[in-house]
Order: C-alpha cells, then sequence, then structure tokens
C-alpha cells in the first residue's frame, strides 16, 4: 500500500466520520494500518539529516538546530559544512592548519633536492601559525567586511579587495614574518630586520595574485565559506 492509497483511506474515513455514515469493523481496520504505517514512515524521517540555519545579520550562518548523528551519517562534504556552521572557528582553524601543512611540505618539496629531508618543524610552525592565527583571523575578518560591505555588486567587492591587500595582508603579513621568527629564535632587532627585507617583495607579489582570487571570494563565495581559502602570505 502506497502513501498516496493510504490518504485517499483516511480521507475517505474521514468523511464517512463527518457525515455521521457509520464506520464498520472494516474502516477500523483499515485506519489502525493507515495509523501504523504513517507512525513508521514518520520515525524513521526523524532520522533524516537536520541542519537548519538562519541568518545572523553580519553576513554569516548560526545553527538553530543540528542533529549530529545525522550530519555525521550524511556525507564528508555534508558533515564539514555542518561543522563550519556549528564550530565555525574551530573548523576553519583546523582547515586552515591542514592548508598551511600542505603548502609548506609542497613547498620544501618543490624548492629542495631529493637528497635533502624534510623539515618538520618548519611544517609543524606553519601548521600552528595557521590554527591559532590565520583560520581565526580570516573569520572575523571575512564577517567583518561583510556587515561594512554586505552587497556583492561591483563596487563593494572592489572595496572588500582594497581593504584585504591594504589593512589586512599587510597587518597579517608582518605577524607571519614575526612569529615565524620568533619561533626560529630571533629577536627584536632580527624581527625588524626581516620585516624590512621581506615585506616589500611580499606585498608586491600579494597585489599581483591576490587581486583575482579575492574577486572570486568576495563576489561569488558565501561568506561562512569564504575562510577556506589559501592564506595570503602563499
Amino acid at each position: 500500500m502506497n502513501t498516496t492509497n493510504i490518504l485517499r483511506n483516511i480521507h475517505h474515513l474521514t468523511k464517512h466520520s463527518i457525515s455521521n455514515v457509520p464506520i464498520n469493523r472494516t474502516h477500523v481496520g483499515q485506519l489502525h494500518l493507515c495509523s501504523r504505517f504513517l507512525n513508521r514512515r514518520t520515525t524513521r524521517e526523524i532520522h533524516f539529516p537536520v541542519v537548519r540555519r538562519f541568518s545572523s545579520g553580519n553576513g554569516g550562518h548560526k545553527v538553530k538546530e543540528t542533529t549530529r548523528s545525522s550530519i555525521a551519517n550524511s556525507g564528508p562534504i555534508v558533515w564539514y559544512l555542518g561543522m563550519i556552521n556549528a564550530r565555525p572557528i574551530l573548523t576553519k582553524s583546523i582547515t586552515s592548519a591542514v592548508i598551511y601543512t600542505a603548502a609548506d611540505l609542497t613547498s620544501q618539496t618543490m624548492t629542495q633536492s631529493s637528497s635533502e629531508p624534510f623539515n618538520f618543524i618548519r611544517t609543524c610552525r606553519m601548521a600552528g601559525y595557521g590554527a591559532v592565527f590565520s583560520g581565526p583571523t580570516l573569520h572575523f575578518w571575512f564577517n567583518f567586511v561583510s556587515r561594512v560591505f554586505p552587497k556583492k555588486d561591483l563596487i563593494s567587492t572592489f572595496k572588500k579587495m582594497f581593504m584585504g591587500q591594504f589593512i589586512y595582508g599587510p597587518i597579517m603579513t608582518a605577524v607571519f614574518f614575526s612569529v615565524n621568527a620568533a619561533l626560529q629564535g630571533e629577536r627584536g632587532k632580527e624581527i625588524m630586520a626581516r620585516l624590512k627585507r621581506d615585506m616589500v617583495p611580499t606585498m608586491i607579489n600579494n597585489v599581483i595574485y591576490w587581486p583575482l582570487c579575492d574577486f572570486i571570494t568576495f563576489r561569488f563565495v558565501p561568506v561562512h565559506l569564504q575562510t577556506i581559502d589559501f592564506p595570503y602570505w602563499f
């Protein structure tokens, strides 16, 4: 018995009941069967993935209702998107750490000879920076920019790009060089010398490479997914 027939039977029984037509034992049996069938379907449907969201008003999203077991059983992509909504900062921090790890391993593979061993301490530094600095700051930065310029038209997109290149980019590039140098044992004067040596060339490379990436990100990517991007220094 399919759902359509069941609903027809319920409609038929209800109609007869309202019309004061007596319902015999066969009708009662059919109604009982329909009730059991629908209850079984409803129970199964409760276990389907449930992720309900509402806008937070600042371009981001918050979770209103989440069933963790449902998310976990819905495939890795749905699970990951659910975690971005349920635990945005933690998820983006881990994502950034993974990206920094992959970027550093790729860089070492491309720049070192096959006889040189991997510098896993350096890779750990990169992963730590991605988790502690890059992931959280990008989360708050993209939400801040989306509040200042909530639209996704060309003018707003270019304004966001400008802010990224001349506010967030320079600040986080300086933080990256400073943190990385400090973790290698360098101190004040050495860190300042590194900044004077590396900041300008890095910012020039940023201006050449990042505007296209920023345009695509700000123009087409939802705000709560914009942090899933390569680090600014890469």
